[in-house]
C-alpha cells in the first residue's frame, strides 16, 4: 500500500484518452481564445525541449468533475498558456457517480492537471506528493527516475496517471506556464520556454497506481557470515516471501516487485592478542636485605599468527628491611651517624650566611638538610649567619633555607683544601602567584573539542592548578588536567564559564573567566538575519510620513561563532571567527528635498573576525604642575619596551591575549618616583588614551646612619603628619651586606590622600589578592616611596627593622583601625602584597610635636629591600557599583551612546558635617564604557549616605566630557536619576557653586541602596553582588550622564561604521575607511568671514575609480569655531574622504570633494599652493559655483601650507584628533584647541548676515491691507495650479534660507521667479 498525503479518497477509473493506441509523452496547450473560436480540439506541435513529448492545444477547458481550469479571457485573448490536461474521457454517468461520492476538498477541485494511462481500468489510489527539485537553474524537473531513487518503492512500477500542482496549491493548468509530462519520465518545466522572461513555479507531483494484490513479508534475520577467519571478508544473506491478498491460483497471482533475497558484506574483527589480568604476587625470595618476587599473566589471542606485546612475567623488589648487621657506610673522614645516612666529623663546623637580594642579612631563617627538610638544624642570627657542628668537609651536602615572606632556596655546601666548609644563600622575597596566561573564550560545535590554558608566575613558582566550571571544581582524575584543560566530545551542558586557580606557599590566584559556547547540532553558528541598528541621518534629512531622523541599517552582532579552524587544540585559536556581514544591499532614503543612498546589512554569516590593533596612548606628566616626563623609560615586567617623547607622550601596542596590562614608568634622571600603572584596555575600539601623573621625589635630607632617625609622612600646612618612619641606628646596609656608617641621603615621597590632586598619581590599582585568589579593593590612608643613598657614590642602600607609625586621629572610621595593614607594591604585577600587621600603642606627644597630648598610634615593622613603594591600607568590604553612560550630545539619546570613554571615580571621605568639602581620598578607579555604559567600583555605606562620596570624570581620546548640569535647578530628567533617590545622593556638578569652574566632573554621595525601597533598586548605585544587574541595566534605568562638548557635528557613511568599535568595519568599495588596520584622516581648513558661525558640509563622491565614480562615500557637517583673537571671523576643520587605494588595494580613487557652507556664503579666496597643486595633478574638478568649492582630493599628504591636514594612525579617532589639533593650530606638527583662523587656511568664504529689506506681513496689513490681501489671493491661486516636480537623487547643500510653509515647499520654477521679483526692494 503506497502511503498518501492529502485527502483520503480513491480516484475513479480513468479512460485512456486515445482508444486505439498509447501515445508517447505529451504536454497540452490550451489556447485562450474568444468564445466563438472554432479551432480543432487538439493541435500537435513538436516538443522543442527534445525530451520525447508532444504539444496539443485545447480551445476550452474540459470538465469531468475532476479537473477545473480557470482562464482569463477578453484582454488575454490570443495569449497561449500551456497546461497539463486531465484526461477524463469517461461516460457522463461515471462522472456523475464520482461527483456524488467524493467529498469536498480545498477549492472543490479534485485531482486537476492529470496525465493518464490507458491501463487505468480498475480502482486506483494516489501516492503522496513529491517535490525533489526547485525552479533554479534551467527549470523545475520532477523526474520519475529521480523520485524512485530518493523514495524507493513509494511509486509503483507503472503509474496510471499523474497530477501536478505548485507548492502554493495552484493547478498546473492555471499557472499559464509551458510544462511537459510523461508517465515514463515524469514532469518538467523549462525556464527559457516561459513567456515574458518568467521562470517556472515550484511544482510537486503525485502518481495514481493500482492497488497491489501481492506484498512482501518482513525481512528475515541475517544469516551467518560465510567466513570464520579473523580480519577476513564474507557474505551474509537474508530473505523474504511474496504473499497474495486474494486466494487466486498461483499462476494468476501478480508477482511482487523486488528481490526475495538480499546480501551484504560482512567481516570479522582483526586478529587480536591481549594479556589476561596479572596473577597474584608470589612469595619473596628473602625476608630481609632485599629480594625478588614474581607474578605471571597469559596471552589470550584469536589467531596463532598474532602475539602479545610485553612480558608474561613481572619481577618486583621485596624484603627491603635491613638485616640486623653493622652500618656499611664508608666515611673518608669522621664516622657514620646513628641512622647510617651521613658522616659526622667531631669538632668540624660548617659556617653559613644568608642575605636578601639587596644584601641585607636575613635573621631567623631556618636551615635544614634537604633530605630531612622538616628537621631544623640551625637558625640565622641578627647578622644572617649560622653554624652547624659535625658536618664533614668532604661531603657535598644540600641544605634548604627558608623564612616567612621569602621564597625557600636549596644550596650546597662548599669546602677548600684546608678543610673549611661554608654555605652562602640569597633569599628572594616571596611573590604571590600571578597569572600571565589566561584562558580564552571558545566557541565550538557539539561533539568538538577545546583546550583552555593557564599559566602563573611567582616566587616560589606555583605548581598546583585547579580548574572550575561555573564555580564547581572539576575532578582531576576525570579530566587529567594541570596547566591546560582539555575538553573532548563537547556537550551543550559543558558550556559556561571556566577559570583556573593556582597556588603556592606564598598564596593563590584565580585567572579571569573564559566563556565556552557549545552550539548544538543542527543550529547555525550565526544568525543570518541582521539585528536592528538605527543610524542618525543628516540634520536636514527628515523622512516624509514618519518625520524620523533615524534609519534602520541593520548590523551583525559581531559575537564569536564556530568557524572552520585549521587546528582546534591551541591555547589561542589561530583565527577568530565572528558573526559578520555577508551581504549588503543598496537602498535609498527619502530626505524630502533629496535622496540619500545607504548600504544596509541584508545577511550575516560566520567569518574571520576583524582584529583591531589594541593600543594604549597617553602622556606622562608631573602631578604638581603638569610638566612632561621627557624620555622616560617604559617597562612591562622586566623588559623595557619604549621611551616617552619630548612632550611625555607614549604609544604601546598590546598583544591580543593580554588581560591585564601593567606598565612601569621610570625616570632615568631619578627626579620622579617609579610609577607602575595598570591600564584598562579596549579590544574593540582599539585605542585608549591615559593621562599618567607621576610624583616628583622629595628633596633628599641628610641623616646620620649611626643614630635613630624620624621622618614624617605627610606634611600639610596646619595639619599633623599622618605618620612617621622610625629608622633605628645602624640599620642601613650596602648591597654586599656590610653595615653602612656615615651620612645618608634620604628621600621619602608621601602620596597624601588629604590632597585630592595626588589621586591620579596612585601607583598600581589599589587591589590585593586574598587567600582564595580573588582580587579585592583596598582603601588607602597614604603611600610612600623611599630612596636611601650614600653620600659619596649614590649607591642605593637598604634598611632593616624600620618602624612605621600611623596616627589614628586620621582614621575617621574606627572599624578600620584593627584591620589596618602595611603593604608593598609588586612593580611587575601592579598588585599590593601584605608586608605586615599593625599593633596599637598609646603615647604622650611624639617626636617633633609641640603639644603634649595623649595619642594612639599604630606601629608596623618592615624591611626596605628590593621594593620601595609602600601603602597604609585597609581591605574594605562596603562596596558598590555606580552606573555611568556617555552620549554624543546633551540630548542623551539612547542610540547615541559612546563606547571607549574612560570614566574615572575617586572615592572621597568628607569632613564631618561638611560633605561638600572632602577630607581625603581613599581610592581611584577607571573603567571603559561599552555598548551599555560602564559600572565603576566604589566604596559606599548603608548607614550614613555621606560616609563616602565620589568625584567622577570622563575622557575620550584626551577630550574631557561634560557632566549633566545640576544648576540652576536640579532636573532628574537631565541628570538621569529619579527622585527621591537624587536628593539622597546629592548630585552636584563641579560648577554647581562657581560657574567659572570646569563642567567636566560631578560629585555624589555613595549611599548604598536600600533593597526594601523600590525607588533605590533601579540604579544608579548597585550593591557589589549585583554587578550583573548593573551591567545589563536597561537604558531607561537610573544612571549618571556625560556628553561630548563638541556641538553641531555630524558624520554620515553610506557603509555604516562605528569608529569606537573597529570590529564593525565592512569591506566595501564605498567604505569610508578602506583598511581596518590603518586609518588615514584628511581635513581641510575653511575660513569664514561673518558675524555668525556657520555649518560647513563636505560631500564626498567617488572620483576616478570605476566602481565608485559619482557614488557617495559620505557627508560631514561641522560648525565653524569662533577665533577669539579676531572679530567676525571663524573657521572650520572639515573632514573629507582621502584619496588612495580602496579596500581591494587594486586601484587608486581620487575622491571628488565638494565644500558647501550654509547660508549666504561666497567663496573669495583659494589657497594658491592648493590651486596650483590641483592644476598640476589633473583631472581638475569644475568650480563654477561661487557658493561652493570642488576638487579631486590630493593623493599626496599635503601640509598646512596648502590648508590640508593628513594623519595616518592605527585608530581612526586618534588620527582625527591629531589632524583636528593640527588644523586648529594651523601647523603640520602642533596641537591646539583654540582656533587660529589666520594660519594654514585652504578656503575663505564671506558669509555676511542678510539684512531685512522689506516689511513683514503684519506691517503690510497695517499700512495697506487691501493691496496686501489681493496679493495674497493671487499667490494662493498660482500655487494651487502648480505642477510638483521632484528633484533627482543627490545630496544638497544646506538651504540658504530657513524653510517656511513646508506644506507648499514644492513650488514651480515660474512661481519662484515671480516671487523672487516681488521680493526685490522697491
Amino acid at each position: 500500500m503506497v502511503s498518501r498525503e492529502g485527502p483520503d479518497w480513491h480516484a475513479p477509473t480513468l479512460l485512456h484518452l486515445f482508444k486505439n493506441q498509447r501515445p508517447p509523452a505529451r504536454h497540452w496547450t490550451t489556447s485562450l481564445l474568444s468564445g466563438n473560436d472554432t479551432s480543432p480540439l487538439f493541435s500537435h506541435t513538436p516538443d522543442e525541449a527534445g525530451v520525447g513529448g508532444d504539444t496539443f492545444s485545447l480551445p476550452e477547458p474540459l470538465h469531468c468533475g475532476i479537473a477545473e481550469q480557470n482562464h482569463q479571457r477578453g484582454a488575454m485573448s490570443g495569449l497561449t498558456t500551456v497546461t497539463l490536461l486531465l484526461s477524463c474521457m469517461v461516460s457522463g454517468a461515471l462522472c456523475q457517480g464520482f461527483e456524488s461520492k467524493r467529498p469536498s476538498y480545498r477549492n472543490k477541485r479534485a485531482v486537476p492537471n492529470t496525465s493518464t494511462d490507458t491501463r487505468a481500468t480498475e480502482v486506483t489510489e494516489w501516492t503522496s506528493w513529491f517535490n525533489i527539485d526547485h525552479p533554479g537553474g534551467n527549470g523545475d524537473y520532477e523526474r520519475l527516475e529521480a523520485i524512485r531513487f530518493y523514495y524507493r518503492e513509494r511509486v509503483c512500477a507503472r503509474p496510471t496517471a499523474m497530477e501536478a500542482r505548485t507548492t502554493d496549491w495552484v493547478a498546473a493548468a492555471d499557472t499559464g506556464e509551458v510544462v511537459h509530462s510523461s508517465l515514463e519520465k515524469g514532469f518538467w518545466c523549462i525556464n527559457k520556454e516561459q513567456p515574458h522572461g518568467h521562470i517556472c513555479s515550484n511544482y510537486h507531483v503525485r502518481f495514481q497506481c493500482t492497488p497491489d494484490q501481492s506484498y512482501w513479508t518482513q525481512w528475515g534475520e541475517w544469516g551467518p557470515c560465510t567466513t570464520t577467519v579473523c580480519n577476513d571478508v564474507g557474505i551474509q544473506v537474508r530473505q523474504r516471501r511474496c504473499m497474495s491478498t486474494q486466494p487466486l491460483p498461483l499462476l494468476l497471482v501478480p508477482a511482487c516487485q523486488g528481490h526475495h533475497s538480499e546480501r551484504r558484506e560482512c567481516s570479522n574483527p582483526p586478529c587480536s592478542a591481549k594479556w589476561s589480568p596479572w596473577g597474584v604476587w608470589g612469595s619473596c625470595t628473602v625476608t630481609c636485605g632485599g629480594g625478588r618476587r614474581i607474578r605471571r599473566r597469559t596471552c589470550v589471542r584469536t589467531s596463532t599468527t598474532t602475539q602479545c606485546t610485553g612480558r608474561p612475567v613481572e619481577t618486583q623488589k621485596c624484603g627491603k628491611s635491613p638485616c640486623p648487621v653493622k652500618c656499611r657506610r664508608v666515611c673518608a673522614e669522621g664516622r657514620p651517624d646513628e641512622d647510617c645516612r651521613r658522616c659526622v666529623c667531631e669538632g668540624h663546623v660548617l659556617r653559613g650566611e644568608v642575605h636578601s637580594v639587596t644584601g641585607a642579612p636575613v635573621s631567623e631563617a631556618w636551615v635544614a638538610f634537604t633530605s630531612h627538610p622538616k628537621v631544623i638544624r640551625a637558625r640565622t642570627d641578627a647578622k644572617g649567619q649560622f653554624r652547624l657542628k659535625g658536618v664533614c668537609s668532604s661531603d657535598d651536602i644540600s641544605f634548604t633555607i627558608r623564612k616567612d615572606k621569602y621564597a625557600p632556596v636549596v644550596v650546597s655546601s662548599s669546602s677548600n683544601s684546608t678543610g673549611v666548609s661554608w654555605v652562602s644563600a640569597v633569599l628572594k622575597s616571596a611573590e604571590k602567584p600571578y597569572v600571565v596566561k589566561h584562558p580564552e573564550d571558545k566557541v565550538r560545535y557539539e561533539g568538538g573539542r577545546a583546550m583552555l590554558c593557564c599559566k602563573a608566575t611567582g616566587s616560589p613558582t606555583p605548581e598546583k592548578y585547579n580548574w572550575y566550571h561555573n564555580g564547581t571544581l572539576l575532578d582531576r582524575k576525570v579530566y587529567k588536567y594541570q596547566e591546560d584543560l582539555v575538553l573532548k566530545d563537547l556537550k551543550p551542558e559543558q558550556a559556561g564559564q571556566y577559570y583556573c586557580k593556582t597556588s603556592s606557599p606564598a598564596g593563590s590566584i584565580k585567572s579571569s573567566p573564559a566563556s565556552l559556547t557549545v552550539i548544538a547540532k543542527g543550529t547555525p553558528a550565526c544568525n543570518s538575519t541582521p539585528e536592528a541598528h538605527l543610524i542618525r541621518l543628516p540634520l536636514d534629512c527628515v523622512q516624509p510620513g514618519t518625520n524620523s531622523k533615524f534609519y534602520n541599517a541593520g548590523r551583525c552582532p559581531h559575537n564569536k561563532c564556530a568557524g572552520l579552524l585549521d587546528y582546534d587544540m591551541r591555547c589561542r585559536d589561530g583565527e577568530g571567527f565572528c558573526c559578520g556581514v555577508q551581504a549588503m544591499e543598496i537602498r535609498t532614503i527619502d530626505c524630502g528635498s533629496y535622496n540619500l543612498p545607504i548600504k544596509a546589512v541584508s545577511q550575516c554569516k560566520c567569518q574571520k573576525c576583524v582584529q583591531p590593533t589594541v593600543l594604549v596612548r597617553g602622556r606622562v606628566l608631573t602631578a604638581e604642575n603638569g610638566d612632561p616626563l621627557r624620555f622616560g623609560h617604559i617597562y612591562i615586567g622586566k623588559e623595557r619596551v619604549g621611551t616617552t617623547g619630548y612632550q611625555g607622550g607614549f604609544t604601546l601596542q598590546v598583544p591580543p591575549d593580554t588581560q591585564r596590562l601593567v606598565v612601569n614608568f621610570v625616570d632615568p634622571t631619578e627626579k620622579f618616583i617609579d610609577t607602575p600603572k595598570v591600564f584598562i584596555l579596549d579590544k574593540k575600539g582599539g585605542s585608549i588614551y591615559h593621562d599618567v601623573k607621576v610624583m616628583r621625589k622629595q628633596a633628599p635630607i641628610d641623616i646620620n646612619a649611626g643614630e635613630t632617625n624620624y621622618i614624617n609622612l605627610g606634611e600639610i600646612k596646619g595639619e599633623d603628619p599622618i605618620g612617621q618612619l622610625v629608622i633605628p641606628a645602624n640599620s642601613f646596609h650596602k648591597d654586599n651586606g656590610d653595615v653602612y656608617e656615615g651620612t645618608v641621603k634620604a628621600s621619602v615621597t608621601f602620596i597624601d590622600p588629604r590632597n585630592i590632586t595626588t589621586a591620579s598619581a596612585t601607583p598600581g590599582d589599589l587591589n590585593f589578592v586574598d587567600n582564595e585568589g580573588d582580587m579585592l579593593p583596598l582603601r588607602t590612608y597614604g603611600m610612600f616611596s623611599v630612596d636611601f643613598r650614600d653620600e659619596s657614590n649614590k649607591e642605593v642602600l637598604g634598611a632593616g627593622a624600620v618602624q612605621v607609625l600611623l596616627d589614628t586621629q586620621h582614621v575617621k572610621m574606627q572599624e578600620h583601625i584593627p584591620k589596618m595593614k602595611l603593604w608593598s607594591l609588586n612593580p611587575d604585577t601592579g598588585v599590593w602584597e601584605e608586608e605586615g600587621d599593625f599593633s596599637s600603642t598609646t603615647t604622650t606627644g611624639g617626636h617633633g610635636r609641640s603639644k603634649r597630648e595623649e595619642r594612639t598610634f599604630l606601629i608596623g615593622n618592615m624591611e626596605i629591600r628590593e621594593r620601595r613603594l609602600f601603602n597604609l591600607d585597609v581591605p574594605e568590604n562596603r562596596r558598590c557599583y555606580v552606573k555611568v553612560r556617555a552620549y554624543m550630545s546633551e540630548k542623551f539619546l539612547p542610540v547615541e551612546q559612546l563606547e571607549g570613554v574612560v570614566v574615572s571615580l575617586i572615592n572621597l571621605e568628607p569632613k564631618p558635617g561638611y560633605s561638600s568639602n572632602p577630607r581625603a581620598w581613599g581610592r581611584f578607579d577607571s573603567v571603559i564604557t561599552g555598548h551599555n555604559g560602564a559600572c565603576l567600583p566604589a566604596f559606599c555605606d548603608a548607614q550614613r549616605p555621606d560616609a563616602y562620596t565620589a568625584y567622577v570624570t570622563a575622557m575620550m581620546g584626551g577630550e574631557e566630557l561634560e557632566a549633566a548640569p545640576s544648576s540652576p535647578k536640579m532636573n532628574p530628567n537631565i541628570i538621569g536619576v529619579s527622585q527621591p533617590y537624587l536628593d539622597k545622593i546629592d548630585y552636584q556638578r563641579s560648577d554647581h557653586e562657581d560657574p567659572a569652574l570646569k563642567k567636566t566632573a560631578f560629585r555624589i554621595n555613595l549611599a548604598k541602596p536600600n533593597q526594601n525601597n523600590l525607588d533605590e533598586t533601579n540604579g544608579p548605585i548597585y550593591p557589589y553582588q549585583n554587578l550583573i544587574a548593573c551591567e545589563n541595566a536597561p537604558v531607561d534605568s537610573n544612571h549618571f550622564r556625560f556628553f561630548r562638548v563638541e556641538k553641531d557635528k555630524y558624520e554620515y557613511n553610506v557603509v555604516p561604521f562605528e569608529e569606537n568599535d573597529l570590529t564593525t568595519w565592512t569591506g566595501d568599495y564605498l567604505s569610508w575607511w578602506p583598511n581596518p588596520q590603518e586609518f588615514r584622516a584628511c581635513f581641510i581648513k575653511v575660513k569664514v568671514q561673518g558675524q555668525k558661525e556657520v555649518m560647513v558640509r563636505s560631500k564626498n563622491l567617488g572620483g576616478t575609480h570605476p566602481e565608485t565614480k559619482n557614488k557617495l562615500y559620505g557627508i560631514r557637517d561641522i560648525r565653524s569655531t569662533r577665533d577669539m583673537r579676531e572679530a567676525n571671523t571663524s573657521a572650520a576643520c572639515v573632514e573629507f574622504k582621502c584619496s588612495g587605494m580602496l579596500f581591494d588595494q587594486a586601484e587608486v580613487d581620487r575622491s571628488l570633494i565638494s565644500i558647501l557652507p550654509q547660508g549666504n556664503c561666497r567663496k573669495i579666496v583659494t589657497n594658491n599652493l592648493l590651486q596650483e597643486y590641483l592644476i598640476k595633478h589633473p583631472p581638475v574638478a569644475q568650480n563654477n559655483d561661487s557658493n561652493a568649492f570642488s576638487m579631486l582630493a590630493p593623493v599626496d599628504p599635503l601640509g598646512h601650507n596648502y590648508g590640508i591636514y593628513t594623519v595616518t594612525d592605527q585608530n581612526p579617532r586618534v588620527a582625527k584628533e591629531i589632524a583636528i589639533g593640527r588644523c586648529f593650530d594651523g601647523t603640520s606638527d602642533g596641537f591646539s584647541r583654540e582656533m587660529k583662523s589666520d594660519s594654514g587656511v585652504a578656503l575663505t568664504f564671506s558669509c555676511p548676515e542678510r539684512k531685512i529689506n522689506r516689511e513683514s506681513l503684519f506691517q503690510r496689513l497695517q499700512t495697506n491691507p487691501g493691496q496686501t490681501l489681493s496679493q495674497m489671493a493671487r499667490d494662493m491661486r498660482e500655487m494651487e495650479g502648480m505642477q510638483v516636480r521632484r528633484s533627482s537623487t543627490r545630496v544638497v547643500a544646506y538651504p540658504s534660507e530657513p524653510r517656511v510653509r513646508i506644506q507648499n515647499r514644492r513650488v514651480g520654477s515660474t512661481s519662484r521667479s515671480r516671487a523672487a521679483v516681488r521680493t526685490q526692494p522697491q
